[in-house]
């Protein structure tokens, strides 16, 4: 277990500089800005399609939400469609065919949150009917689909699309991203990241529609885990990384749950990146447990790995708050000075050096409006000075609102304003493409190179092109 080592306020004054330069303000560089489509203080009108278990928690997001009504909402099911209407504060109209949706003249952006094996037909559909998209991960299912969305969205530069990829609207992610972007993790060689369940999904019995409801425990209609989960996780290491993949090795098994699925209940993944670094993944269904944050939360987080720092970090949820813990990794230069100096427990940044195995406790991931600046005021500058305090003493934590709102609100704005989403279509298409190949590495027990989605299904792309009409 780390070391709990007591750390003065004077370690924490003296770690704010280093914490000021982390959370330093990052310009967000991208494709030239999309037209103006609406004026900046119109309300977007949207439609929320597929109201099963995740649109529905959209639709409560959406109600504290402004910015944007709810005026239609679409699913096959008597019983998610009458959920749907009855959960919106805005009173949208019900629909069983979304083409009746895509129809209407005054819904300018619909919400895709169908099962992942239609993400691409009704996306389609509704860029071609001239509508924005949200469209939940994984962005689609097939490698034909790749080649056929970017084509139809470059044929659209002035439609948004983005993908819901929650982490990428974090300050906590964008502040660990800011870190290493500023060297303070030094290289960065390493990502290792887990989403465990005790007990994983479980079939459930259906009236009807058995197969269709239980859509998640199917390769017809599903990506599995990979799909599911460890897609929010490989974007993050992309991300993280600044780069996709060059390979996916990885060990799959359907060992544990025996229900008639045919997906993998685990899944042990390693993607192989430029210059050596790498993402190790692993996603069960029989253990919970996350061995990070004194193990004060279960399930799923990420670290991240430098040569002279590391982050533990996991997103916030509407019941429990986001996580971003800081330990600093001394240089091998500045150990052998201590050593040479006499000094047992020489400190940096707040940070012990020792080379004896013990750890030290993690500092809080700062956010630029909590640090001291020339322009605060005495008293707000005590008052952060306090608030730096506290969080290192873990008697309070940095807060954010919850990523899904902040997303959501900012697909609002890009609606408005043309601006690129920070999940866009490249960003969410790399992130399915990792997913395809990562299965198709465990299905066929060998290395999967990303290039390979270049020649896969391109036989296929002008057949699906074509509209539902």
């Amino acid at each position: 277990m780390a070391e709990q080592r007591d750390v003065t306020r004077r370690d924490v004054m003296r770690m704010a500089g280093a914490a000021a330069a982390i959370a330093a303000a990052k310009k967000v560089r991208g494709a030239p800005a999309i037209q103006k489509v609406r004026a900046a203080n119109e309300i977007v009108n949207f439609a929320v399609i597929g109201t099963g278990g995740r649109g529905t928690y959209l639709l409560r997001h959406f109600n504290g939400l402004d910015g944007g009504r709810c005026v239609a909402v679409c699913d096959i099911l008597d019983e998610a469609l009458k959920r749907a209407m009855e959960t919106s504060k805005d009173k949208p109209e019900g629909y069983k065919d979304y083409r009746e949706v895509l129809a209407r003249q005054d819904v300018d952006a619909v919400v895709v949150t169908v099962p992942l094996y239609v993400h691409f037909q009704i996306t389609r559909d509704a860029l071609y009917a001239g509508k924005h998209v949200f469209c939940e991960k994984s962005l689609v299912f097939k490698p034909e689909e790749v080649h056929a969305l970017r084509r139809i969205c470059r044929e659209r530069p002035n439609q948004v699309l983005q993908v819901g990829l929650q982490r990428r609207y974090s300050r906590f992610y964008q502040t660990a991203k800011q870190m290493i972007d500023k060297g303070i993790l030094g290289e960065v060689t390493h990502v290792r990241a887990q989403w465990h369940r005790n007990p994983g999904w479980r079939m459930k019995q259906y009236p009807s529609r058995q197969r269709e409801r239980n859509w998640r425990l199917f390769r017809q209609y599903s990506g599995g885990l990979t799909a599911e989960l460890a897609s929010h996780q490989i974007d993050v290491a992309s991300w993280m990384f600044g780069m996709e993949p060059d390979f996916i090795v990885g060990v799959g098994g359907l060992d544990f749950i025996h229900d008639g699925r045919d997906v993998y209940d685990n899944i042990q993944l390693i993607y192989s990146y430029p210059k050596g670094r790498k993402l190790i993944y692993s996603s069960i269904s029989t253990n919970k447990h996350l061995p990070l944050f004194y193990s004060q939360r279960t399930e799923f987080g990420e670290i991240i790995m430098g040569t002279e720092g590391t982050i533990h970090i996991t997103v916030g949820s509407d019941r429990e708050p986001a996580i971003g813990l800081w330990f600093y990794e001394p240089r091998p230069e500045e150990l052998k000075k201590a050593e040479q100096a006499g000094e047992k427990k020489p400190a940096i940044a707040g940070a012990t050096l020792e080379s004896t195995g013990k750890g030290a406790r993690g500092f809080p991931i700062i956010f630029e409006s909590d640090q001291p600046s020339e322009k605060d005021s005495f008293l707000a500058r005590e008052v952060k000075y306090a608030k730096m305090w506290l969080y290192q003493k873990g008697v309070m934590v940095p807060e954010e609102r919850n990523p899904v709102d902040t997303e959501l609100l900012s697909f609002f704005e890009s609606v408005r304003t043309g601006k690129r989403p920070l999940a866009d279509l490249e960003v969410g298409l790399a992130d399915s493409t990792a997913v395809m190949l990562s299965n198709l590495a465990m299905d066929e027990g060998r290395r999967v190179y990303t290039k390979e989605i270049d020649e896969m299904g391109l036989d296929k792309v002008d057949e699906i092109l074509k509209s539902s009409g």
